[in-house]
């Protein structure tokens, strides 16, 4: 358990696709700072899903729809914090993002959808008082600066999402509002259980890895929270990869 904490108390933060991997770590561990916390998946209800949920405000979403993107933001009568978590490789489904409408698909779920839902929330989080400025946080990964050939459309969403951080950064920064990303190296999740389990994968990703293991979704969280935080209040346009060393080695 880290010993570093944070102060939340009354901060309303949105996490999309919080139910599992990385957006249900980073939500808890705002919710344990004492934010307000709601959380988005596929599912109708809360009670759908194995883990207990009480503790957060749960809204249905699809984050592949426009609509279902803009009910969610409708439904937020106040907004401090926005981590834009939600989405998926396509390939971990048995599709092939070579087909053109499958790129898109990805396209469209991992790089329009968070700029969909950042431009909807961006008038309720420019009324944040946090300390610091209210936050968007974009979730990009090592496809975000490496061609790995089994993901062509989610890479290019993740590529460009680096692009979008710096962009919002400048644009939103007179209201402000800071736009940072995290770039997750490979990292438990239910997405990414067959990638834990197969060694041809693993093995090689370990070798070039400095710290010599895979990331757990509680190393993406803090990071996360500090981005938010005060102490990263003149941080923005930023994006950190948080990936054991894998991308500083040689």
């Amino acid at each position: 358990m880290s010993k570093v904490s944070y102060d939340y108390s009354d901060a309303h933060v949105l996490v999309t696709g919080g139910t599992s991997g990385i957006g249900a770590a980073t939500a808890a561990a705002y919710r344990d700072a004492g934010a307000h916390v709601t959380i988005t998946g596929t599912r109708g209800d809360a009670s759908d899903y194995d883990d207990d949920l009480s503790g957060y405000r749960y809204l249905q979403m699809d984050a592949e729809s426009s609509d279902s993107i803009d009910a969610v933001a409708a439904a937020l009568p106040r907004l401090d914090i926005l981590v834009n978590n939600a989405g998926m490789a396509l390939p971990s489904l048995g599709l092939d993002e070579y087909e053109p409408d499958v790129f898109n698909r990805a396209v469209n779920m991992l790089l329009l959808g968070p700029f969909r839902m950042a431009r909807r929330c961006v008038d309720l989080i420019a009324e944040s008082k946090l300390e610091g400025g209210g936050s968007v946080i974009g979730i990009a990964s090592m496809s975000s600066y490496f061609g790995i050939a089994i993901v062509p459309g989610y890479g290019a969403a993740k590529t460009g999402l680096l692009g979008l951080t710096r962009t919002l950064a400048v644009e939103w920064g007179t209201r402000g509002i800071r736009v940072n990303s995290v770039a997750a190296g490979i990292t438990r999740s239910r997405m990414t259980a067959g990638t834990f389990a197969a060694e041809e994968w693993t093995a090689p990703t370990l070798a070039r890895t400095p710290l010599g293991r895979l990331g757990e979704p509680e190393d993406i969280a803090g990071p996360i929270l500090f981005l938010t935080s005060p102490a990263a209040a003149w941080v923005t346009g930023q994006t950190l990869p948080i990936d054991g060393g894998y991308t500083v080695s040689g």
